[in-house]
């Protein structure tokens, strides 16, 4: 059986476990119950009535939290030439082709790689090394694309990207407790419309079924998913 500490249940019991809460509301409550030492991330889950298992279910996207994650994210650009310019002028903090190689002999100290389409035929070399770490780069999340000067400004101003696990849940960070609850509240919901907007027409009955939010450490608070619905 699964043990909380003081401090956890201490937080616990600020929440009423069978209300719904309305998105502002819970928001409030777990910037109020967080309880650790550092800035903790606020995270949303969101259980969908999606098969994962069907490739037309399989829900995978990006969004632009318009209130940024809070996070300094370090952006890797695979491309040459004007391209290559272009990458360096809109902020990336890596770029080149030579970065290739130095992946190769073990470096992964960026948080998102985002490549040209003619270098994805070497980038794919890299598939056990960033495969597993979630770093490869994918046209439906934006990273492969010829317009990388966009994808490197949309990613340090906030854009993340979201997919279904094999339960049928999607995660999503949507900001730090230090928000203003109102950054908090227009993050979700930007993150709520998008995957409102990704329902596959597959398919059948309840699609947002449940819908939690929470600090890194603190416990879960349920949030009404009428408006979803």
């Amino acid at each position: 059986m699964r043990t909380y500490g003081k401090k956890y249940r201490k937080a616990a019991e600020s929440r009423d476990i069978k209300l719904n809460y309305q998105a502002r509301a819970a928001l409030e409550l777990v910037k109020q119950t967080a309880f650790a030492k550092f800035d903790e991330t606020v995270d949303v889950a969101v259980r969908l009535g999606v098969d994962p298992k069907h490739a037309d279910q399989a829900i995978r996207g990006t969004v632009v939290l318009p209130a940024g994650t809070g996070k300094a994210v370090r952006v890797l650009v695979i491309a040459v030439g004007e391209k290559a310019k272009d990458a360096e002028a809109a902020g990336a903090d890596f770029v080149g082709t030579e970065f290739i190689q130095k992946i190769k002999d073990g470096w992964t100290d960026f948080d998102v790689m985002i490549a040209t389409p003619d270098q994805m035929g070497q980038v794919g070399q890299l598939g056990r090394v960033l495969g597993p770490r979630g770093l490869m780069p994918n046209p439906k999340a934006g990273t492969v694309t010829m317009n990388v000067g966009q994808a490197v400004k949309e990613t340090k101003a906030g854009k993340i990207e979201f997919r279904v696990d094999k339960t049928g849940i999607v995660h999503a960070a949507i900001g730090k407790v230090s928000f203003p609850v109102e950054s908090l509240e227009t993050n979700f919901r930007a993150f709520m419309d998008t995957i409102v907007r990704a329902k596959p027409s597959a398919t059948k009955g309840v699609y947002v079924r449940t819908v939690a939010v929470s600090s890194t450490m603190g416990p879960g608070v349920h949030v009404d998913t009428t408006p979803y619905r």
